[in-house]
C-alpha cells in the first residue's frame, strides 16, 4: 500500500499536536518533534516542510541512528576525495542536498558528540566544512529534529549538548500517545480495516465485532499507530468470512505454543512479597493423583479447572486472565470456547 501522508483522528490532544505543527511551519525556526514510536513524527516533520515557504525547495531525511558513527559526520556534511579511506571523490552532504529546503533528523538523540558540535554550528551560522575541506560552505537550511528521548534529561547526563538543544527548541511538538487519544482507536481501526479489505478484494466492509472493539481499547498500544496498523490487517487478512464483522485479534504475532524457549536468569522472590497472578496459578492446582484411565479426559480436566479458576479470580476479564497464564488474547479465547466457559 502507498506510503501514509494523510493525519486521521479527532481527539483534542492530537488536533491541537497538529494545529500547534500548522502554525510553526510558517516560521523559518528550527522544530523539535517529541514522541513515542509509531506516533507519526515523520508525518508532523513532512508537514512542516509542506506548509512552510519552503514547500517547492528539497527536503531531505536523515535517520541518526541508522548511520555509524564515523560516518554521520561526512554524511551530514560532505568531505572530500580522500578525507578518510574510501573516499575516493568529493560528495555533498545532506546539507548541501537540503540547500533551500528543510532537513529532517530523525533519531536526533544518537548523534554523536562529535556530529552534535558540528551541527551546532551549522543551526548557528549557516556554514558547514566537508570533511577534510579547509573552507566553510554557506547553506540555508531549516532543521525540524524528532527523538522519542527526553533530550533535557540527556542533558544532565552530559550525553545531549546543552546549547545545541537551545538552538534546535524554538517550538517542541510533543505528540500523544494512541492511549491518549480519546475515540481515535476505533476511527483509525476502521480506517486501516477498510483499506485492507479493499486489498483484499472484499465486497464491503463488514466493522468490528464487540470483542474486537473491547480488546482495542483495553490494549495499551506501546507501538501506537504503527502497531495498530498491523494488528488490524493482520487481523482482517486472517478472517475466514468477510461478511461477518471482524472479532479476533492478534496482538502479539510471535506469540505460540510451539515458540523457542529462551533461557531466564534465575530471580529471587521475596517471602513477604505477594505472590502475582502467574505464580498463583501455578501453586493453586496440583494435577490429579491415582492412577489415570484416561490421559486425555485428565488433561481437560485439568485445564478447565485452571482456566475457570483463574477467570474468576480475574474477575472474568479475559485478558488479565490471558496475562496471569502466559497467553495471548486469542490463546485464551480458544481454550474458553474449548472448555464451554465463554459464556
Amino acid at each position: 500500500m502507498e506510503r501514509e501522508t494523510q493525519f486521521i483522528g479527532q481527539s483534542a490532544a492530537f488536533q491541537d499536536a497538529v494545529d500547534r505543527a500548522s502554525q510553526a511551519a510558517a516560521l523559518d525556526r528550527p522544530v523539535l518533534v517529541i514522541g513515542e514510536r509509531g506516533t507519526g513524527k515523520e508525518l508532523i516533520a513532512e508537514r512542516l516542510h509542506r506548509l512552510s515557504a519552503r514547500w517547492d525547495k528539497p527536503y531531505v531525511i536523515l535517520n541518526c541512528a541508522a548511520m555509524p558513527e564515523t560516518l554521520i559526520e561526512a554524511e551530514l556534511f560532505g568531505h572530500e576525495a580522500g578525507a578518510f579511506t574510501g573516499a575516493t571523490r568529493s560528495r555533498a552532504g545532506r546539507f548541501e542536498e537540503a540547500d533551500g529546503g528543510t532537513l529532517f533528523l530523525d533519531e536526533l538523540a544518537t548523534m554523536s558528540s562529535g556530529a552534535q558540535e558540528r551541527l551546532l554550528r551549522a543551526v548557528e551560522y549557516g556554514e558547514i566544512t566537508r570533511v577534510g575541506a579547509s573552507r566553510p560552505t554557506r547553506v540555508d537550511v531549516r532543521i525540524v529534529a524528532a527523538t522519542n528521548e527526553h533530550l533535557p534529561a540527556l542533558v544532565e547526563q552530559n550525553r545531549f549538548r546543552a546549547d545545541l538543544l537551545d538552538r534546535l527548541s524554538f517550538e517542541v511538538i510533543t505528540l500523544p500517545p494512541l492511549r491518549a487519544r480519546e475515540g481515535d482507536i476505533e476511527v483509525l481501526a476502521t480506517y486501516f480495516g477498510q483499506r485492507m479489505a479493499a486489498v483484499l478484494g472484499w465486497d464491503e466492509w463488514p466493522g468490528f465485532g464487540p470483542r474486537a472493539l473491547a480488546a482495542m481499547e483495553g490494549h495499551d498500544w506501546p507501538g501506537n499507530v504503527r502497531e495498530l496498523r498491523n494488528v488490524i490487517e493482520r487481523a482482517i487478512y486472517r478472517w475466514a468470512d468477510p461478511l461477518r464483522p471482524v472479532d479476533a485479534l492478534t496482538f502479539d504475532p510471535f506469540a505460540s505454543p510451539w515458540q523457542p524457549a529462551t533461557r531466564q536468569p534465575a530471580t529471587v522472590v521475596e517471602a513477604a512479597a505477594p505472590a502475582a497472578a502467574s505464580e498463583t496459578v501455578l501453586t493453586a492446582h496440583a494435577p490429579p493423583s491415582g492412577p489415570v484411565s484416561d490421559l486425555r479426559a485428565s488433561v481437560d480436566a485439568y485445564e478447565k479447572q485452571i482456566l475457570s479458576d483463574t477467570m474468576a479470580r480475574c474477575r472474568f476479564n479475559q485478558k488479565v486472565a490471558a496475562e496471569a497464564l502466559g497467553l495471548s488474547y486469542d490463546q485464551i479465547r480458544h481454550a474458553l470456547k474449548k472448555h464451554g466457559l465463554n459464556q
